[in-house]
């Protein structure tokens, strides 16, 4: 033989032995084997969330090795479809290589047999009848299909052999359930984002990163109407008409052209007691930009708008750029001074502070809220964090108020709106802020909550800002100013020191002038003079005095501290033409409520508090759409697996022989039967045919 066949031959080896090897069950198992765990990762990991969450969750090193791997998008990663499509082929040879066989095993009467190997049989019986060799194998014949048997007589060699058959359909089920593996993966694929990846791979799309108009963006980030599968979502303000739908990228997103527009008309919601959304709805007006056939819908969850092939389902909802209108408080200066501002959800407003200028991107609008507020999840300060130490926090106990978590309460309450925005700087850093436009009753006090948070993936610390009089932030706000204004803090000190001495102590000057030197620095302390205020500033300073001091000097400080705040807060109020406050229980929890707001605002991180005054509310909902041509074919495999895995379990292929030959007197018959599987049932059967089939006519 030449080197060249020889060449071909190992070639030909090979290549069979890879298609024997693609097509094994212990191959199918292993790629099944990997699917199922690359489900696990799917179910477990969240997909498809933005990108610094994941660098938040796994840190810069784990990010990027999970990103190379797919995994924040398991479903539609380049390797997952390759192992889709390699099982696809598995199954298919799979198919191909054993389909013939058993469609011919299946027509086959197995007419070859000889009579020693039927004595082989466990399952035999022999019989003689007074009848003619014909005439028995008629009659066995003519019995076994009474018991439901095709047959088929054979003439032998002085014999003839009657081959019966029944359940020869069960093979099917190997067939079938073979065959929907590969057909329910053709519909999975048809309906995943092959279709889009292709276009992106082949035909030059690309994600949009950007911002802007939707119907500014190119052509390269837009997908046709001729699209055949994709999944996505439009938001559509009421009064507004959408023609596209967003469809959500690891690096950006793709615009999908809809052969129709959706104008939504109204938006209609139902809550629980909870909070939760009890129904949601959107009644619609469907424009066909074809025909120019227009006609109204309403779309409900689980009852979603089908026209043109395209599903419409009501996914969600959200704000359409609702109305506000704000006040501004300083929460830097000695200015208390207040100013209007308005916004409009989803979109950005300039603020200019000082020398400063900012961007208030406004994000959410809701026009209530149900809160638990006695959870002090929901009630969260700024400062619970400070991080005292423990001589320190036994010693001020519930000075800083942040820190303390009110009592487990399941009551539920609306608590009313709240606006959400981000306060955006010069140099593009941004922190969050959630303000709610009516104070809450916590701890048997209103306070107004301002939440902020620095990352997405964390929860909002709530600043709590003492209710005043006249229900607003307005008396804290000038108590914030009067701290931050060297000359009130002076005049508090100095009215601390009057109040606190005796006439003859006054009359001295010396003690006079040095209580008065204490309280202004202590004041001093808790604004901040010596870096970081509030009760920061305060431990900072207690650091310095010998520990075995540090309790009785922290008992001091905090009783000069409230006496000087309390005087600085009539300071503020007489400057504002109001009449001085009451030493009151009320006013003395007023007091203690601001000086941990106060406390607390050194954390804030805003230049200024924006306080929800009025709304027009605008609503939006979110529809989902789909073009599934991939669900029809899914269903199809679904119910070739169903007839499949019912053949394989409910029918039960049997063989019968009778082998029939002369001898003196008539003719002896030998039957043999066998089956795939011995049951009671085949038990059964064989009794009975044993029986059966030798009584005389």
């Amino acid at each position: 033989m030449s080197t060249t066949g020889i060449e071909l031959n190992t070639r030909r080896r090979c290549l069979a032995e890879a298609v024997e090897l693609i097509s094994s069950m212990r191959f199918a198992i292993s790629l099944l084997t990997i699917i199922s765990i690359a489900s696990v990762i799917g179910t477990v990991l969240k997909q498809n969330e933005p990108m610094p969450n994941y660098v938040n969750q796994f840190g810069p090193f784990w990010f990027e090795i999970f990103d190379r791997l797919g995994l924040y998008n398991v479903y539609s990663s380049w390797w997952f479809l390759v192992i889709l499509v390699v099982l696809i082929v598995s199954t298919a040879l799979c198919v191909v290589r054993n389909t013939p066989k058993m469609l011919r095993d299946m027509r086959s009467w197995r007419e070859n047999v000889r009579v020693d190997s039927l004595r082989n049989f466990h399952h035999k019986a022999e019989w003689q009848a007074p009848l003619a060799r014909a005439a028995l194998a008629e009659q066995s014949a003519l019995r076994l299909r009474h018991a439901g048997y095709a047959t088929k007589i054979v003439e032998k060699d002085q014999a003839i052999l009657v081959s019966a058959k029944k359940g020869a359909g069960n093979k099917f089920g190997y067939i079938f359930a073979h065959s929907s593996i590969i057909v329910i993966l053709l519909g999975g694929m048809l309906d995943s984002e092959l279709p889009v990846r292709v276009q992106q791979w082949f035909f030059g799309k690309t994600p949009f990163t950007g911002s802007g108009v939707i119907a500014e963006i190119p052509a390269q980030h837009r997908l046709g109407t001729g699209n055949p599968s994709f999944r996505g979502n439009t938001a559509i303000a009421e009064g507004q008409t959408s023609h596209t739908a967003i469809l959500n990228q690891p690096s950006g997103v793709l615009v999908q052209e809809l052969p129709f527009g959706i104008e939504l008309k109204k938006f209609h919601i139902e809550f629980y007691s909870t909070g939760m959304p009890k129904l949601f709805a959107s009644d619609v007006v469907v424009h066909d930009l074809e025909n120019g056939h227009k006609f109204e819908s309403t779309i409900k969850v689980n009852h979603p708008l089908i026209y043109k092939g395209i599903a419409v389902y009501q996914s969600s909802f959200d704000d359409g750029g609702s109305k506000l209108r704000l006040t501004g408080f300083p929460m830097t200066g000695a200015s208390a001074a207040s100013f209007p501002i308005e916004g409009e959800v989803n979109g950005a407003t300039e603020l200019k502070f000082g020398k400063d200028s900012y961007a208030v991107e406004w994000s959410g609008f809701r026009p209530f809220n149900v809160e638990n507020v006695a959870q002090g999840n929901d009630a969260r300060a700024v400062g619970k964090n400070i991080g005292f130490n423990a001589q320190l926090s036994a010693t001020l106990g519930k000075a800083s108020g942040a820190a303390a978590d009110p009592d487990a309460n399941k009551d539920l309450k609306n608590v009313g709106p709240s606006v959400q925005y981000k306060l955006r700087d010069h140099t593009g850093q941004a922190r969050e802020y959630m303000n709610y436009m009516q104070p809450l009753t916590l701890e048997g006090a209103q306070v107004y909550l301002a939440g902020v948070r620095s990352n997405p993936s964390e929860n909002f610390s709530f600043l709590r800002i003492p209710s005043d009089e006249r229900y607003g932030v307005g008396d804290w706000m000038r108590l914030r100013a009067a701290l931050s204004d060297p000359v009130a803090r002076q005049e508090a000190a100095a009215r601390y020191a009057s109040r606190a001495l005796s006439a003859e102590q006054r009359g001295g000057g010396l003690l006079s002038g040095q209580l008065k030197d204490s309280a202004a620095r202590t004041l001093d302390i808790f604004a901040g003079g010596d870096g970081r205020g509030g009760f920061v500033g305060v431990a900072r300073f207690l650091e310095q005095i010998p520990q075995a001091e540090q309790e009785k000097a922290a008992g001091i400080f905090m009783k000069m501290l409230n006496g000087a705040l309390w005087e600085l807060w009539q300071v503020a109020r007489e400057k504002n033409g109001d009449a001085a406050a009451k030493p009151t229980d009320e006013n003395g929890r007023f007091l203690q409520l601001a000086t941990n707001a106060l406390s607390d605002s050194f954390l804030y991180g805003a230049p200024v508090y924006l306080q929800l005054d009025d709304f027009t509310e605008v609503k939006a909902s979110v529809l989902q759409m789909t073009r599934s041509p991939g669900k029809n074919v899914v269903y199809f495999g679904c119910l070739l697996l169903t007839l499949g895995v019912f053949a394989m379990f409910y029918i039960r292929e049997r063989r019968v022989w009778i082998w029939v030959r002369d001898v003196d007197g008539g003719a002896e018959a030998l039957m043999a039967m066998s089956t795939q599987r011995k049951t009671l049932d085949f038990e059964r059967e064989y009794e009975e045919l044993s029986v059966k089939l030798p009584q005389p006519a």
